[in-house]
């Protein structure tokens, strides 16, 4: 799982609504406006086998405004500014931009950070409690999405984890720390503008 696709999730921050774990989605989704919040990934492969980890931090700001910033071990920020998606790599002096409608889809900021609508784009269901967490999984509608299934860990105040499953039987993990929901947030951090002597690929 690319790190891009990660990035496109770009958000979190649960409302404390009270009753099943799809209602407090819903809640969410729909008192949910912004937030921001330190996260830790954990990618495994097939075998269960890891083979990533990494930190950052998110904010974002619905419909479709997004900022994904990668600490450790490399840094890289992902910035979606409502029409556009720019993937920015520091090292390599390279950013990577397409269209916010062709790479949202039915992917993770669709689910979150979307328009308030999910049930159009995904199937929701009941997990049950593992790991102290209310669980709730969401199977994109779209049989051509790059997730074949999310799953989203919920607590008494909100949703604390996040596990995203490719086609290949990959597993991305994501623990979520110190956020804030509803934050006021500068309009500036969702706009992008390359560095002087940055390549630029992708979509116009």
């Amino acid at each position: 799982m690319t790190r891009t696709a990660l990035a496109l999730l770009a958000v979190l921050i649960a409302s404390p609504a009270q009753g099943s774990s799809i209602e407090r989605f819903q809640s969410y989704v729909a008192t949910t406006r912004t937030a921001r919040a330190d996260f830790e990934q954990k990618v495994f492969d097939g075998r269960n086998k890891l083979v990533q980890t990494a930190t950052g931090q998110f904010s974002f700001e619905r419909p479709g405004r997004f900022r994904w910033n990668y600490l450790t071990p490399q840094r890289q920020l992902i910035v979606g500014d409502g029409e556009r998606v720019w993937i920015y790599d520091e090292d390599l002096a390279q950013v990577t931009v397409r269209r916010l409608a062709r790479a949202l889809g039915s992917t993770p900021a669709a689910l979150l950070a979307g328009n308030a609508d999910v049930a159009q784009a995904f199937e929701l269901a009941e997990l049950g409690v593992r790991e102290g967490l209310e669980w709730l999984e969401a199977k994109p509608r779209d049989a051509e999405a790059g997730f074949a299934r999310i799953r989203l860990g919920l607590s008494a105040v909100g949703v604390e984890a996040m596990e995203l499953v490719d086609h290949f039987g990959q597993t991305t993990q994501l623990r979520f720390s110190n956020f804030e929901r509803n934050p006021a947030l500068d309009p500036a951090r969702f706009r992008f503008t390359p560095p002087p002597g940055t390549d630029v690929l992708g979509e116009p």
